[in-house]
């Protein structure tokens, strides 16, 4: 009888005890904080954040990151849209540029200013990783949406071997230096001086204009205070020198699959994601890159620094968001620590948009790579684009009036600016 009833007892204890951690364990997964996380749909930057979050996961079980790559669709600006608007946007997100910054923050008041709601912790952030001048690049209406991951400067890059055949040691400067190349290197319907026009793509922009515009202006905005303002010197001189190369057939419109690795064009405006492409496909040019800055106008001082695009994107968190100091939390364990930066060099071959690249003796062995040290020395002197809310229709409105009657020749530089500066103010006003 005794053994019967003790043989009961400790089966009632373990189903009490069984019980008892069945509800602790509901107990706790309920009180667990998700944070839902979107990145950009990337090979090397999802192995980026993917070891991350697995990191911080398995050292904060009570903050949990719920990680997926932006969800398919015509763009990455497209899904985060219908996501807002069926009520299912993330947390948080990167992939952002500075126009559908613009946009979020202003048209739809979505974001979080930093500065406004984590105050001192977000400048410390700031300092922690070298990017308080970088941020004022990211200013708007006086405060701060987007935490800069990258920051892509544009450079020319340069065929140093035809140039050495050309009798050039080094590139072209200006763009008198870049005629007189062209008179020597040009066939016309086979071979060019450089590519002056990216595309007819909106984006395109930012790699021919808005790159050549930055440069001969010494960084200076081409949308101020609400206005396109590129119809003055430098918008005149860019777009003399755009039309000029097609007046002379120095450039063409079509200039066929790879030009700078096949040797149609001397020289392009190219972004640092561009060198693997380079070495994998045409290892015997990938050793003749020279990388400089754009071409600038003749009166260039040449103890300048010389400014350029930064193709550059961003974090950004929602109002949404319940957890926003936690959100915060997991934010400065990335971008405080200099390691991480390190292996998103490692992974992605891009500069993360810091100001101590060269110095940072944690980035020291990357430095060691010509090119990439030359890409890292640009990033202070690049600079992102306007941050307006209608980008998109900027850019196309820029296409057509200003860079396809330059193509096309259908406008002098004058009449095509001060049209398309008319037309750009009409949308924004």
């Amino acid at each position: 009888m005794t053994s019967t009833f003790y043989r009961g007892g400790i089966f009632m204890w373990k189903r009490v005890l069984f019980i008892t951690l069945v509800a602790l364990s509901v107990f706790a997964l309920a009180d667990v904080k998700k944070i839902v996380f979107w990145t950009a749909p990337n090979p090397n930057q999802e192995a980026f954040w993917k070891a991350l979050v697995e990191k911080w996961n398995a050292e904060h079980p009570d903050v949990q990151i719920e990680w997926s790559v932006i969800p398919a669709a015509g763009s990455s600006e497209e899904a985060i849209l219908n996501a807002i608007a069926a009520g299912n946007a993330p947390d948080i997100c990167t992939n952002i540029f500075s126009g559908f910054a613009a946009q979020l923050a202003e048209e739809l008041d979505v974001l979080v200013a930093f500065d406004e709601e984590f105050g001192e912790e977000f400048w410390k952030l700031a300092d922690a990783r070298k990017m308080r001048n970088i941020l004022e690049g990211w200013k708007l209406n006086g405060h701060y949406y987007v935490i800069p991951i990258y920051s892509n400067p544009m450079l020319f890059w340069w065929r140093g071997d035809l140039l050495k055949e050309l009798g050039y040691e080094k590139p072209p400067r200006t763009y008198s230096e870049v005629y007189e190349v062209a008179r020597k290197w040009v066939v016309p319907k086979e071979r060019y001086v450089i590519r002056a026009v990216a595309g007819r793509n909106w984006w395109d922009r930012w790699f021919d204009f808005i790159t050549f515009y930055y440069a001969a202006s010494g960084g200076k905005p081409y949308i101020e205070n609400g206005k396109a303002v590129f119809d003055n010197e430098y918008g005149k001189a860019v777009a003399e020198f755009i039309y000029t190369l097609f007046k002379n057939s120095w450039t063409a419109v079509d200039l066929g699959q790879d030009p700078f690795e096949n040797g149609t064009i001397l020289g392009q405006i190219m972004g640092p994601w561009h060198l693997s492409y380079t070495k994998e496909h045409y290892p015997d040019v990938y050793p003749h890159i020279v990388m400089t800055p754009p071409p600038v106008p003749d009166n260039y001082p040449e103890d300048k620094p010389v400014y350029t695009f930064a193709d550059t994107k961003g974090l950004v968190m929602f109002k949404h968001c319940k957890y926003k100091k936690e959100a915060f939390e997991f934010i400065k364990w990335v971008f405080s620590n200099a390691q991480n930066d390190a292996r998103w060099i490692e992974l992605t071959h891009m500069p993360p948009a810091r100001e101590d690249l060269g110095t940072n003796p944690v980035f020291a062995e990357y430095m060691k790579d010509p090119y990439f040290a030359k890409i890292a020395e640009a990033v202070a002197y690049a600079v992102p684009p306007a941050l307006i809310t209608n980008t998109i229709d900027v850019q196309n409105t820029m296409t057509t009036y200003l860079i396809e009657p330059l193509m096309y020749l259908k406008a002098t530089p004058e009449e095509a600016l001060k049209r398309a500066v008319e037309e750009i103010n009409a949308l924004l006003w």
